[in-house]
């Protein structure tokens, strides 16, 4: 699963990038610094993990992880090519999430691309943007879909009425994200054309050392903005961070954070808000060799979360023996949470919870 930052041209999206995934994208105070995406893979913050591996004492750990992409900043006019305008929207179509930078800070030695600090203006800059490009997708779409339902094709006519509110809405510049249609027709007619702004959203507003803790006017501004987006909105010192993974341990890391009044890096709230956007979690194997965190989709059945072990485990799938998390913590041991009658055994209806514990039986 990928998540891209985008934003701006110099809003802080390649030192946030550096900040996640400790790889060094090059950032610097001009346009169009990134060209080509960079691309982290990112472990997921999970104290469960850890605990598991203090029980278990395995030989290896291995967390979940997301792929979290640095893409080319945006500029007005790139739904029609300008700036790196196309090469942008392709990258980011191909995201999962998206990890809007807004820049929330004063600082004369910043450059701007349009000579002033003002977030909702940047945000909308970027909006329109990929409304057009939206926009543009679904009119082909309708196309298509009119000459069909000219011929009485019933379901052609559903998903021209479906397509025609996407389309008034945004030309009202509202993302698909926001507009209202139902859950099925989301689902059956809108899904399938990949639009950018239907893509869950999560604005970062990027701010100074002062504002980490309690943010600023200008974040305010942002969460009043984006109420009706269904978007998350989380405040993060872009430079700061940068300079707390520049730290050598872990004391030094706290003891900075503290300073700030933060109990822990924004970039870990980041990383797990990014997951959740993506509507994943997590469930764990634990054994000698490995306690591992396996990514899959929230509602996913137990030969499903088989499945992303490997298919084999799908196809053959038999039963899942589940112990929940906390009874694992409470018990100690697998072989304690057995005695204890807590361990279940689940068919293939059964649906994952976030943190379950499991064991595959399978027949190949």
């Amino acid at each position: 699963m990928k998540a891209g930052i985008v934003g701006l041209p110099n809003v802080g999206k390649s030192t946030l990038f550096n900040c996640l995934s400790n790889a060094k994208a090059q950032s610097a105070n001009f346009p169009f610094c990134t060209i080509e995406p960079n691309i982290g893979v990112v472990n997921v913050p999970d104290p469960r993990l850890e605990k598991l591996e203090s029980l278990v004492q395995p030989e290896r750990v291995v967390p979940a992880t997301v792929e979290i992409v640095d893409i080319a900043g945006l500029v007005k006019g790139a739904s029609k090519g300008e700036g790196l305008g196309n090469q942008f929207l392709g990258n980011i179509r191909e995201t999962d999430a998206i990890l809007h930078v807004l820049r929330c800070f004063d600082n004369d030695n910043v450059i701007h691309v349009d000579g002033s600090v003002d977030p909702i203006r940047d945000k909308e800059t970027i909006d329109m943007e990929l409304q057009l490009k939206d926009l543009e997708t679904v009119e082909k779409r309708i196309e298509k879909v009119f000459r069909a339902a000219r011929t009485g094709d019933k379901e052609a006519k559903k998903e021209q009425d479906v397509l025609e509110t996407i389309k008034k809405g945004l030309e009202s510049g509202v993302s698909v994200r926001a507009i209202q249609v139902s859950e099925e027709q989301r689902e059956t007619y809108v899904k399938p054309m990949q639009l950018i702004t239907s893509k869950p959203v999560m604005y970062v507003c990027n701010v100074d050392e002062n504002a980490a803790a309690s943010g600023n006017e200008y974040v305010e501004r942002v969460k009043a903005a984006v109420a009706d987006e269904h978007a998350e909105v989380l405040v993060l010192a872009v430079g700061t961070e940068a300079d707390i993974t520049e730290l050598d341990t872990f004391e030094e890391r706290q003891l900075f954070l503290e300073d700030l009044g933060l109990e822990e890096a924004g970039a870990s709230k980041l990383i797990r808000g990014a997951y959740q956007l993506l509507d994943l979690q997590t469930y764990f194997t634990a054994g000698e060799k490995e306690v591992r965190a396996w990514t899959i989709p929230v509602g996913a059945t137990a030969p499903q979360a088989a499945g992303v072990i490997h298919t084999d485990f799908e196809k053959g799938f038999i039963r899942a023996e589940v112990i929940k998390y906390d009874d694992y913590v409470t018990y100690g041991s697998e072989a304690k949470v057995r005695e204890a009658g807590k361990l279940g055994v689940e068919g293939k209806e059964y649906v994952v919870k976030d943190g379950d514990v499991m064991h595959f039986r399978f027949n190949v």
